[in-house]
């Protein structure tokens, strides 16, 4: 499917926004529209892939699959992240939708040529990368030496910065992209002690429960606390 830059949700957050808009349109004429379905992989470890995407919408999980099949979440690609061989390798672990995800795809030589051609869309690449490094270490960092509570607080809060649309404050509202088993893998913890959390979290009053997946941040500041 074509590209549609002009109505792009993430055109002012993504890589590309340092583009002027001829140069985005040019850009654009080489990449094509990608929808998945959740649970469908982009990369599979050890594929020697020659693509790079931006999300557009929906949500990415980096994982590594151990013999025995036990999966361990390590990072997770938001809308405006930028995912691919260029500066992050990926070749040791699959790239899996989690929820059905549109993304923005080039091949890995129509990125190299754009990136000699404007160098501002490097720069603001590697800005990209820093930026989704960072947010990987933020999640890891959650399931180190931290209780059941904090683990589960810190990432719903993780997930509602993510959602939000200001840089300052989390979102209000957020639908949950991860299931409970997700969680668990991504905190370290079992599926029943996020679901003992969550519930706990909701009797204090920092979040409501809106249905399996809607979450209320009711309390973003005691929950940041409770986090920390």
């Amino acid at each position: 499917m074509m590209l549609d830059c002009a109505h792009c949700p993430v055109r002012d957050r993504a890589a590309c926004s340092a583009l002027e808009p001829h140069e985005r349109e040019a850009l654009a004429e080489n990449g094509r529209l990608l929808l998945m379905n959740g649970g469908q992989t982009l990369f599979r470890a050890g594929d020697d892939s020659t693509r790079c995407a931006t999300l557009i919408s929906g949500l990415l999980k980096v994982v590594s699959i151990e013999a025995d099949g036990t999966e361990h979440i390590l990072a997770l690609i938001h809308p405006a992240g930028f995912v691919g061989e260029l500066f992050t390798p990926f070749a040791e672990h699959d790239v899996v939708a989690l929820v059905p995800s549109q993304l923005c795809v080039f091949g890995r030589g129509e990125i190299t040529r754009a990136l000699h051609a404007q160098p501002r869309l490097t720069e603001a690449l590697l800005r990209r990368s820093q930026a989704d490094l960072h947010a990987s270490r933020a999640l890891l960092a959650l399931s180190v030496r931290r209780s059941a509570r904090q683990k589960v607080a810190g990432l719903l809060l993780a997930l509602a910065r993510s959602a939000s649309q200001s840089p300052c404050h989390p979102a209000p509202l957020l639908d949950l992209p991860l299931s409970r088993a997700d969680m668990a893998s991504l905190l370290g913890l079992t599926i029943e002690s996020v679901s003992r959390q969550i519930s706990a979290l909701e009797r204090d009053g920092l979040i409501r429960r809106n249905g399996p997946r809607n979450v209320e941040l009711c309390d973003s500041a005691a929950l940041e606390q409770t986090a920390a």
